[in-house]
């Protein structure tokens, strides 16, 4: 038999759990082993290659037979943005890696796009078998596995269906011995079940948090927490600042209604990070105005006694009265015009304030650069 950690992370076998356990997929040949080995497992965080060095928490383990592959393959059914439809990706070298065989070894990895209307074929699919290397005798079971992927990739509004490896076995079966499944978030309303099955446990708490406001919030390595809306500004946002030496702390798109609840919220996640040193707000105000947003900032930061600088951007309807707003507060938000001053600022601050010598003043002049 085989017994898996079930940790929502790629790498299980190569990792190493808290307590020393090595590899997270392992073979056990008694109700004994099987014991032993789940008790080392459930309730320790697995460290792998793809979970960063906290690890993720075992929650349970997964015991099946073992097959014996005779061959071993890799299949991936995904959407591609270029071709705006489904592609199917496959190699012949299966059980490791594909990123490793695209890097050592390109050619082996073919690529087959599919027109949504026709779907997989009884000819696309034999075609992708053979190309693949399946023995004769399994050729028709490999298309019916390949048809069947397609079916649950379209059914269940999948994103990403990769099977690695799908293996031939010694006695000529043809099985998905390994697999990882994404699905599209905006079809949660029509994929109850599938969503239904979530385990938040496994995902980052502070993200789970943020969806559940309606924030997109992704945790990163730097000091400078961002409140961005709009995920493309937010991105220019994290540019600019590293462009300028820093480094941001997050992602954090409060998406079209920048309201003072969703505000106060996205403050609660950044400073949650013991490491932000000063937060980059950069709004553009168009559904909800740049006075609003300018008196939600200050309302959230007087309530939550904020003392790490804030540099603002706020662009659009009513942001001079948003600039007076903030300049006459007398708390540590300096108003900035010009996205390049303002990130200059994010960065100057945050060095400052890692030194222990951070003096408050005001920046009255959008044009001053002192």
């Amino acid at each position: 038999m085989v017994i898996k950690a079930q940790v929502l992370a790629g790498g299980r076998g190569k990792g190493t759990f808290d307590n020393g356990l090595k590899g997270g997929v392992r073979v056990i040949y008694s109700p004994t082993e099987a014991r032993m080995f789940a008790d080392q497992m459930i309730g320790h965080k697995l460290i792998t290659k793809q979970t960063g060095a906290a690890g993720r928490l075992c929650n349970s383990v997964y015991i099946c037979e073992r097959k014996f592959a005779r061959r071993e393959f890799y299949l991936a059914i995904l959407m591609d943005r270029a071709s705006q439809g489904p592609v199917i990706v496959s190699s012949s070298q299966g059980g490791m890696d594909i990123e490793t065989v695209a890097k050592e070894n390109p050619s082996a990895i073919m690529t087959t796009y599919i027109d949504i209307h026709k779907g997989v074929t009884d000819d696309i699919a034999r075609k992708i078998a053979t190309d693949l290397g399946f023995s004769e005798q399994c050729i028709e079971d490999a298309k019916d596995t390949i048809q069947k992927l397609y079916k649950i990739f379209m059914e269940k509004d999948a994103t990403q269906i990769e099977i690695n490896p799908l293996s031939e076995t010694s006695d000529h079966k043809v099985l998905a011995m390994d697999a990882k499944l994404g699905f599209d978030d905006n079809a949660e309303f029509r994929q109850k079940e599938i969503f239904s099955w979530r385990d938040t446990t496994q995902e980052d708490p502070e993200e789970v948090r943020a969806a559940e406001s309606g924030l997109n919030f992704i945790k990163l390595g730097g000091d400078i927490g961002c409140l961005v809306n709009g995920a493309g500004l937010a991105m220019a946002t994290m540019d600019i600042i590293k462009l300028n030496g820093g480094e941001p702390a997050n992602f954090l798109d409060v998406g079209g209604g920048a309201t003072p609840q969703a505000i106060k919220e996205a403050f609660t996640l950044i400073t949650s990070d013991p490491k932000v040193t000063a937060i980059f707000v950069n709004i553009f105000g168009g559904i909800v105005r740049c006075d609003a947003i300018a008196q939600g900032l200050i309302s959230v930061v007087e309530s939550m006694n904020l003392r790490i600088p804030i540099i603002a951007r706020l662009q659009g309807t009513n942001m001079e009265a948003a600039h007076k707003l903030i300049n006459e507060a007398g708390l540590k938000i300096f108003s900035i015009d010009d996205l390049q001053s303002a990130a200059e600022k994010a960065v100057q601050f945050s060095k400052v304030v890692k030194m222990g010598r951070f003096i408050p003043y005001i920046v009255s002049n959008t044009t001053d650069s002192r």
